[in-house]
């Protein structure tokens, strides 16, 4: 990224460690391979599939051949997320850590090794510690978890129909979707504009979409119970601050970007992600 950048979108801080860390390129290219795409979408992604896979066949070993409930609602529910990210890739390629994060240390590390053993741990833990739940409880649970996998997609994709539609798309009934027409300056000084979505779940608050998506991990991982905390719900209390720094790094951003547009849409969806919280 220093010496041979990839892309145009490159720089440096003049700190050889936050460089490091942070990274230099927006999407670092070798001989045309996107090495932000492997690490985020292919590494880690793909092993979270095999690892809670391999787990899931694990459990039925220890139990005799039988799958227990609460493991089999865990994993189900998991699957359907990782189905849903893969369906709508898309859509990730339009979040924060791949259009505004660069690809350092920082990323890299998380999508290779923290990814892998932190976004299975749930399922790690319930191979051997699953407690014996009734099939109507897992069902019970599997639907909530399903559901908020649902509403996230949903959430995601109203966003996205908007945008690509420039706002020529009908949102809960309402065509066209209230919106903001906001005009900003890029780092060069041509003005642009870009539609902001009030309507549907997008005026509950401005990042309303983490919030079924921190209730999907909560309930991937309800099926333990009481039975642990740190190795059932550590997920769900990472994330959890994970999307919420996002939302106040995100606001922080995107108040710069748009100034006065950015403050008559905080005035119209008052609340970051939980309403009446944050």
């Amino acid at each position: 990224g220093y010496l041979a950048p990839s892309s145009t979108d490159s720089g440096t801080t003049g700190s050889i460690i936050h460089d490091f860390y942070w990274g230099m390129e927006l999407y670092p290219r070798i001989f045309g391979w996107d090495v932000k795409v492997f690490t985020n979408c292919r590494t880690g992604m793909m092993f979270w599939v095999v690892g809670i896979l391999s787990y899931c066949y694990k459990n039925m070993e220890l139990n005799g051949g039988q799958l227990q409930y609460g493991m089999a609602c865990s994993v189900a529910i998991q699957m359907i997320y990782l189905s849903k990210f893969y369906y709508w890739e898309m859509g990730y390629m339009r979040s924060m850590d791949i259009q505004h994060d660069r690809a350092g240390y920082y990323i890299c590390w998380g999508c290779l090794v923290w990814v892998p053993a932190v976004y299975t741990s749930q399922a790690f833990y319930l191979t051997s510690n699953a407690p014996d739940i009734s099939l109507g409880t897992a069902l019970a649970i599997f639907t909530a978890g399903a559901l908020c996998v649902w509403i996230n997609y949903d959430s995601d994709h109203q966003r996205y129909m908007f945008r690509a539609s420039k706002a020529n798309c009908a949102i809960w009934g309402r065509s066209p979707p209230q919106h903001i027409v906001a005009k900003y300056q890029t780092s060069t000084g041509e003005s642009r504009t870009s539609l902001l979505l009030v309507d549907g779940w997008w005026k509950i608050s401005r990042h309303f979409h983490y919030v079924p998506e921190i209730l999907a991990s909560f309930f991937w991982s309800a099926s333990a119970l009481d039975s642990g905390l740190v190795g059932p719900y550590f997920y769900t209390f990472y994330l959890t601050i994970l999307l919420t720094d996002r939302a106040f790094r995100d606001d922080d951003r995107c108040s710069l970007k748009y100034g006065p547009y950015w403050k008559e849409y905080c005035d119209q969806v008052p609340w970051k992600i939980v309403p009446g919280i944050v």
